[in-house]
């Protein structure tokens, strides 16, 4: 699907990972210069959801184990693609892979600008990520992602995952056919 003309996308909780108080989770995708805005908007019962408190902004691995934001993002056509991680507390990750979960060097560039508010019963994570880290030239691919972690009745944690859409079998971002959107050719 192309990037609607409005920007918002509609991401659905896996049917193996129900999640516990969020009821909705949507992305709005835009470009204003050479920066893609993504801001993750998850509606529900945020009592239960369990935010990393904010943190002096770091590159941090497995930031996936906790509520966080994703996009993975190729050229078209390409089996070569990015992933990039977005935590509430400021924290992100940039990795490139050149082809299903291949890993490569992981690519350079400014870090992103992330910031996290709550109103009323929606938080919204906020994304700048400069169009440098993105494939140049052709059209490019995107899946929208988004791991919440949610405090279950006892307490225990527990994760849903959020796509734009979901393969088979159990939750797997990494997949080409999960990659649903189509971003405009960068300049």
């Amino acid at each position: 699907m192309h990037l609607p003309a409005d920007g918002c996308l509609t991401l659905h909780c896996h049917p193996a990972t129900p999640a516990l108080g969020l009821r909705a989770v949507g992305a709005r995708v835009a470009f204003a210069g050479d920066t893609l805005h993504i801001a993750f908007r998850l509606a529900g019962e945020l009592s239960r959801l369990r935010v990393p408190a904010a943190a002096t902004p770091a590159r941090t691995d497995e930031l996936w184990r906790h509520t966080c934001g994703e996009a993975f993002v190729a050229a078209a056509g390409d089996p070569a693609y990015r992933e990039f991680n977005f935590s509430p507390s400021g924290a992100w990750a940039a990795y490139a892979f050149a082809g299903y979960r291949e890993p490569l060097r992981p690519p350079g560039g400014p870090a992103p600008a992330i910031a996290c508010h709550a109103d009323g019963d929606e938080l919204v994570l906020e994304v700048a990520l400069a169009t440098a880290w993105l494939p140049a030239g052709d059209e490019c691919e995107l899946a929208l992602t988004l791991v919440a972690e949610e405090s279950g009745d006892d307490g225990a944690p527990q994760l849903s995952y959020w796509a734009l859409r979901h393969t088979a079998g159990r939750p797997d971002f990494h997949r080409r056919d999960s990659f649903a959107a189509r971003l405009p050719a960068l300049p």
